[in-house]
C-alpha cells in the first residue's frame, strides 16, 4: 500500500521506517509543524502533579523547567517514552490515553496541578482540577502544494486530522487514539483503524490491520 505519514518534519522517520519494513511504500508529507512558545523558564516547584499530554510537550517542559519535578502524569505511552528517554519515570500513565482517562485514575485530592500542553490542547484537566495551564508550543497547520495520492494516511494528532480536512483530501485514515479519531470523524474523515496502544507500535499495528482489511 501507499501510506502517507503526516508527522512533523524530523519526527516522521521512525514510523516511516517501520512501515517500509512491512513492505509499504511510504510517502512523508508533514501536515503540521511544531513552534515552541517563548523560551522562558517554567517553574515546577510548588506543584503536587505535572500533567504532560504529548511527546513534544515532554521535550519542551524538560528543556525549560526549573525546580524539582513533582509527581508526573503522562497521557499516552508515547509521552511516557519521551519522558523516560530524558531520565524521568512518570508516576502515572493512565490506561486510557485521554484527559478523561487521566482524571479517572489520578489520586484525589490531587493538590496543586500544572497542565503542560500545546496551546490548542483541551483543558479538561485544568477545568476539572482548577489546575494551572502552561502552553508550551503551538501546532501550525501546513498546506502542501501537492498532497500525494495514497491508499492510507496516518494521523498522529487531532491537529493533523484538522489539517487534512482543510485540504479536502478523501483518503482512509489510521488514527493514533480516540481524540484523534473523534476529531477526524467530526471533519468527515473515514477512520478505518485506531491504534490500540497510543504509540509507535500501536500505529504500526493499526496500519497492518487496515492493510489486511
Amino acid at each position: 500500500m501507499r501510506v502517507i505519514v503526516t508527522r512533523p518534519a524530523g519526527q516522521a522517520e521512525p514510523l516511516a521506517s517501520r512501515l517500509r519494513t512491512l513492505g509499504h511504500e511510504v510517502l512523508v508529507c508533514p501536515l503540521i509543524r511544531i513552534e515552541p512558545l517563548g523560551g522562558e523558564r517554567i517553574d515546577v516547584s510548588g506543584y503536587d502533579w505535572v500533567v504532560v499530554t504529548s511527546p513534544n510537550g515532554a521535550a519542551e517542559l524538560l528543556q525549560r523547567m526549573r525546580g524539582s519535578l513533582p509527581r508526573v502524569a503522562a497521557i499516552g505511552p508515547g509521552t511516557a517514552a519521551a519522558l523516560r528517554e530524558r531520565g524521568v519515570e512518570p508516576d502515572l500513565v493512565p490506561a486510557v490515553s485521554t484527559q478523561e482517562g487521566l482524571l479517572a485514575e489520578l489520586p484525589r485530592p490531587a493538590g496543586r496541578v500544572l497542565l503542560a500542553a500545546a496551546e490548542d490542547a483541551r483543558r479538561l484537566v485544568a477545568d476539572e482540577l482548577e489546575a494551572d495551564f502552561e502552553p508550551l508550543y503551538s501546532t501550525v497547520p501546513m498546506r502542501p502544494a501537492d498532497f500525494p495520492e495514497g491508499d492510507l494516511v496516518v494521523l498522529a494528532s487531532a491537529s493533523a486530522a484538522r489539517a487534512l480536512a482543510e485540504l479536502g483530501a478523501e483518503i482512509p485514515a489510521v488514527s493514533i487514539g480516540p481524540q484523534t479519531t473523534d476529531e477526524a470523524r467530526r471533519h468527515g474523515i473515514a477512520v478505518v483503524a485506531e491504534a490500540e496502544t497510543h504509540d509507535l507500535d500501536g500505529l504500526v499495528a493499526a496500519v497492518a490491520r487496515a492493510a489486511g482489511g
